[in-house]
């Protein structure tokens, strides 16, 4: 697909976004629209994302939960879709999977259990709006969103009516108990550590 072709107003599937394959760009579809993902994440983004995969690697070691993270292709297909007619794949920073039926060699076809996204100023948008009520619809049980500048964790819960509550809002010395598991509290200032300020 040529560059000025995703400018369109146009609806792709995963069929199309399998063509993609400059290596130097990161595509999602949401509802066959084309979202880039560039510019690269910067420093402070991959630390942050360096620091949460590995308080969830750590935990999950001997359990059956796996946690993935981006560049990893979540298919979320409506009912029975082929590849060739899902037309929503996102890469979440970090994505974990309790069910290992949803994994397979591409990447993995149906919804996360949890799903951390790293706000950054080309993405804010489209993690709180759209990939919100995605996740929401597809039944994300656990929607994390890290606000870098303000250093603060947003923590949105599926309720019972399969519809995200009033986000929790962390920081400082507040400490985060992952709902999905009975005995993982991560720190706040753990997270936030000095040298992120230096950036």
């Amino acid at each position: 697909m040529e560059t000025s072709s995703r400018k369109l107003n146009m609806l792709f599937s995963y069929k199309d976004y399998l063509t993609w394959n400059n290596s130097s760009e990161r595509w999602e579809l949401i509802n066959g629209i084309a979202f880039d993902m560039s510019p690269a994440p910067s420093r402070k983004h991959q630390d942050l994302f360096g620091i949460l995969f590995g308080e969830f690697y750590n935990y999950l070691k001997d359990k059956d939960c796996t946690v993935y993270g981006a560049p990893f292709d979540v298919r979320l297909p409506i009912g029975f879709q082929t590849d060739d007619e899902i037309d929503t794949v996102v890469q979440p920073d970090i994505s974990v999977f309790c069910d290992k039926d949803k994994l397979d060699d591409k990447g993995a076809i149906g919804a996360p259990d949890l799903i951390i996204e790293i706000l950054s100023p080309s993405t804010a948008a489209k993690d709180l709006k759209e990939k919100f009520f995605l996740y929401e619809s597809v039944g994300v049980k656990e929607y994390w969103i890290v606000d870098p500048s303000n250093e603060t964790l947003t923590v949105y819960i599926m309720g019972k009516d399969n519809k995200y509550p009033r986000g929790v809002v962390y920081a400082g010395e507040d400490k985060v108990k992952v709902d999905i598991f009975e005995d993982l509290e991560i720190k706040i200032e753990d997270i936030f550590k000095d040298k992120l300020k230096k950036s």
